[in-house]
């Protein structure tokens, strides 16, 4: 097992300069943990809580990457930047936060939310004059924080929600409220050290 271990280690660090696919070293680590014994069929069979993490996430990245072929995260990002024509960029730049942040409540993975909509807020950002290296920044600390606003915004909610102190509702509420308050912190004293130490 140790040997599979270190040889997929070794894959992924080199699968770019040798042209594999991440999942294919993962297939290739399992296949020869199955063929040397270490794990059975069975095995995998029983891990029922794997198989139904990767059929939900599978079909969410299927759902994010639609969204972004059938157009409708580059018409949100071409609609919020029209709306927001002539503002100021540092007005623009709260304004896409605050539907980034908020409209978790819409997704069940952080990852399909910053696939789907992370690129296209920061072009909206860049086009309306926003420092790149600042909105990146900013909507990068936005997909971390938004993982509180839901029971199943993320892996770590949905374990501490199933610990059962806290009720569905007041989960919501809580964190719509809260979320103000890691906005302030993140953003705005956040923003005005990133002007402190010269990041903008």
């Amino acid at each position: 097992m140790a040997s599979v271990f270190v040889l997929a280690l070794v894959l992924w660090i080199l699968s770019s300069f040798i042209g594999l696919d991440a999942a294919t070293v993962a297939f290739l680590a399992v296949g020869l943990l199955l063929l040397t014994g270490v794990l059975t069929m069975n095995d995998i069979l029983h891990e029922t809580g794997a198989w139904n993490t990767i059929l939900w996430f599978s079909i969410l990245i299927f759902m994010a990457n639609e969204l972004n072929a059938l157009g409708v995260v580059p018409w949100l990002s071409k609609s919020i930047g029209s709306a927001l024509n002539g503002v100021s960029w540092i007005w623009v730049l709260l304004v896409l936060v605050l539907v980034y942040f908020y409209s978790h409540y819409l997704f069940a993975s952080g990852t399909a939310h910053v696939s789907a909509m992370y690129s296209a807020l920061l072009g909206v950002a860049i086009s309306a004059g926003a420092p790149a290296l600042l909105s990146a920044i900013i909507l990068g600390f936005t997909g971390a924080i938004f993982g509180s606003t839901t029971h199943f915004a993320n892996g770590p909610a949905t374990v501490l929600f199933g610990s059962g102190y806290v009720k569905q509702a007041d989960w919501w509420k809580m964190n719509a409220i809260l979320g103000l308050f890691y906005l302030v912190v993140w953003i705005g004293i956040g923003g005005l050290w990133m002007k402190v130490i010269g990041i903008w």
